[in-house]
């Protein structure tokens, strides 16, 4: 099991109960960078339970052949049902299902779980996972693109890291959240360090002019126009002033939808 305590003032401001049949993939990713940082500084709380332990036959059963017949094996509802309900919740509590037919999880979905006080994953394995669960039990269903994985233990991981890196002190610098990719709608500008030229490539110069309004503004239209080479769908929903507008249909040929 991986644990972390909470703080010694008063609980954790953000609870994550991760409910796997593999726990064991969970050491490392939750021990390293800004999740072992929030976690000890008491930010946040993660358990990883494993549900096996709600088995009641000596073969530790957790799935069975899917009724109708077909490939694979499906997960119990006796044993997932079990696993959340020995959880201590609470109202805002938001059950969370890892599974591809789920809404496509971005950073709006991050913001709006890091507001949360306690999230309860539960990673889906086999062929699937018995529909009651998800009828009945899940409040979220989440997928992280559309591709299809062994279990849901990594798309957890994926998205804890992107939700607990939102929470309040988790990251030294909270402006640079706002400023990460896809924190306004747009992809994040290019970044430079030294040297200022490396293999005959240099910075561009307004970056070492020392005009912070002239790089603000550079970054800002750097960003937007990745954006728009890269992914023009995120523009109609973007933070765009009148002006970003017209600039982008003047100067670069974007009509909005």
């Amino acid at each position: 099991m991986v644990q972390a305590t909470g703080p010694s003032d008063g609980a954790p401001a953000l609870r994550i109960d991760v409910l796997t049949l593999f726990p064991r993939m969970f050491e490392g990713p939750l021990d390293e960078s800004i999740l072992a940082r929030a976690k000890e500084a008491g930010l946040v709380q993660i358990d990883v339970k494993d549900m096996r332990e709600q088995a009641r036959d000596r073969h530790r059963t957790v799935d069975d052949r899917p009724f109708g017949g077909g490939p694979g094996m499906v997960l119990k509802p006796e044993i997932v049902f079990a696993a959340v309900e020995a959880l201590e919740r609470e109202p805002r509590t938001r059950v969370i299902l890892t599974c591809p037919q789920g809404r496509v999880f971005d950073q709006a979905a991050a913001v709006e779980l890091s507001a949360c006080p306690h999230l309860i994953f539960i990673c889906g394995h086999y062929e699937g996972i018995d529909e009651r669960v998800r009828e009945h039990l899940v409040t979220d269903d989440f997928s992280i693109g559309d591709y299809v994985l062994t279990g849901g233990e990594l798309a957890a991981m994926v998205m804890i890291d992107a939700i607990v890196r939102l929470v309040p002190g988790a990251v030294g610098e909270p402006e640079s959240t706002r400023q990460d990719s896809f924190g306004e709608g747009l992809l994040d500008f290019p970044h430079y360090t030294r040297p200022a030229e490396f293999r005959s490539w240099r910075v561009p110069e307004v970056l070492l002019s020392g005009d912070h309004g002239a790089i603000g503004r550079w970054r800002r239209r750097t960003a937007i126009l990745r954006t728009l080479e890269r992914r023009p769908d995120l523009l109609e929903a973007a933070v765009l002033s009148s002006q970003e507008r017209e600039w982008l249909q003047r100067e670069h040929g974007w009509r909005s939808g």
